[in-house]
Parts: C-alpha cells; structure tokens; sequence
C-alpha cells in the first residue's frame, strides 16, 4: 500500500466515505506491523494534545480536529472507545487507523473497554460492520488490532494516559510493560482494571458499579503517582458533561470527547492540549452543526419536502 493510496482512503474516511472490504484487510495488515512495535507503555513526547471517548460520532471528531488542527500538524492521542454507540464506528476507526498507519509518530492510539469483542456485538460495532460491509469480515479485521492497541501512554514520563484507571494489581509502570496485552480483554485483573476502572472519592479501592474494574481514590492514586515520579494521570471512559474534570488536588483528569454524547446527552466536549513545557490548556467544543452531519435519514427525503 503506498503513500498515494492511502492518502486517497483517508481523503475518503474523511468525508464519511467507506474504503472496499479489501483496503481495510490491507489497512489493518499495515497497522498491525506498526503496533507490533509498540509498548504497552507507549512512549509520547510533547507536545501532544489527549483526546478521550469518540464512540462513533464521526462528525463530532472532524470538529475535535478543526479546533484541535489536523492530524499531522498536531500530535494526537486518542485514549480509546472509537467505537460503540455512535453511527459512525466504521468510518471512525478506519480514519483514526489510517491517520496512523499514514503518520505513526503524529497519532497515538491506545485501547478502550469498547475495544473488545464482547462489548462491540452489544453496543453497536458488530453489527454497523455487518450492516455496511454486508460481512462480519471488517469487524473481525478491527478486533484484531483492538489486541494490537497499547494499553497506556507516558508524556515525557510525566504523564500517564490510560483509558479507565489503576489496578489493585498494579503498583509500577513496569508492572502494566509486562501484560500479555495481545488478547481480549480479560473479564478481571490487570489488563482489565486500565481500561474499566474510574476515580471516586473515597479511600483505597472500592467495588465498580460497572461490574468490572475498581473505584480507586485519592490515597492511591498519590501514591502511585509518588512510586512512578509522575504528575499526572489523564483518562477517560467517563461522560463529563463539562468536557473534562479534575479530581484529587488536580492529579487526575478525565477528558471527554464525544459531545451530546449518544446524540442526546447535552454535554460538551474537551481536548487536553500540553505544550512542550506540559502546560495544560482544555478546548472546549460543542456537536458538529447539523448542516455538517451526513444525516442517513436526510437522504430518504423525498425532494419534494426540500
């Protein structure tokens, strides 16, 4: 697969366009070899700018990028759940894979509880695949990079960057470094608790009313951060309807990047941009404007009524 031909493919994804069954094959092959490479502990340098859920709102994303400046003149990470929910899972994660296999320095893609087998044949993923591609091909092609995806990443080994949150289980980074990450994610432990746990505000760990992973508070998170020299921990995995939110004496931040979440919420939306000195600025923004968003049902308009 040359420049060109991806070039083209991520013209297309970026008009909510869908790439033939066998570029995603090819796509996926390409991002594989790149991923591979990767450590579960992916290394960033600043300055970066973090990105939280994008669940398939596919235009909701093109506005994160015309606030936030386009891949590759900004550096992204993107700290999973592309998929699930939205309408747009499909075009979503292919243009977000692309951009990777296009910019792999420029794009940092790291793994959501949503990146999982299990929770796309129940939220929508499976079966947008299915209803798209007419196949579960592209599905099972997506699922395997899913195993490929880091499972955290460390900004100037200041910052940790990890979907959901900390585990009982892990106490250094170099506990997360030994993970056997190229699998489904697990049901419990380690690997699991990074992708589904959250922040309360409550002391050590308590139980998740999510069914897997830990709440987890203040007291462990300042001494995590205290054991690996860190500053901060960024997640996301929550709606905030601020777009984000800071907690325990601001060493933890969630980000979230999906606005009217599941088209109804009402939330805004936020970008973590760090400039090379890790000075923290949020940009706020709100739903792409209907006139921007590919409605399916607009098209089933009679052109009468227009």
């Amino acid at each position: 697969m040359g420049t060109s031909d991806l070039d083209r493919q991520i013209a297309q994804l970026r008009k909510c366009e869908l790439i033939k069954e066998s570029e995603v094959r090819e796509l996926c092959n390409k991002a594989r070899e790149i991923l591979i490479e990767e450590a579960n502990v992916q290394r960033v340098d600043a300055p970066v700018t973090i990105c939280g859920d994008i669940h398939g709102q596919f235009y909701d994303l093109m506005e994160l990028f015309s606030v936030g400046h386009d891949c590759p003149d900004t550096n992204y990470l993107f700290m999973g759940d592309f998929v699930d929910r939205g309408f747009y899972s499909v075009e979503t994660f292919l243009l977000l894979l692309a951009l990777k296999v296009r910019y792999p320095d420029r794009i940092t893609l790291i793994r959501g509880n949503h990146e999982s087998r299990q929770i796309t044949q129940v939220y929508g993923f499976y079966d947008e695949c299915l209803r798209k591609y007419g196949s579960v091909n592209v599905w099972r092609y997506c699922c395997e990079i899913f195993d490929y995806l880091a499972l955290a990443a460390l900004v100037d080994d200041r910052i940790l960057c990890v979907h959901g949150g900390l585990s009982p289980s892990i106490t250094t980074l170099d506990q997360i470094r030994t993970i056997d990450r190229k699998q489904e994610v697990p049901h419990d432990g380690a690997m699991c608790d990074l992708l589904w746990s959250d922040p309360e505000e409550i002391d050590g760990w308590g139980v998740s009313p999510r069914g897997a992973g830990y709440l987890f508070g203040g007291d462990v998170v300042a001494a995590f951060l205290h054991a690996n020299n860190l500053e901060l921990i960024a997640r996301a995995h929550q709606l905030v309807m601020e777009g984000y939110k800071h907690m325990f004496k601001d060493t933890v931040v969630t980000v979230w990047s999906a606005p009217n979440y599941c088209y109804r919420c009402g939330n805004v939306a936020a970008i973590l941009e760090l400039d090379d000195k890790l000075n923290r600025n949020f940009v706020i923004f709100h739903p792409a404007s209907q006139d921007a968003r590919g409605i399916p049902a607009k098209k089933a308009t009679p052109d009468y009524f227009l």
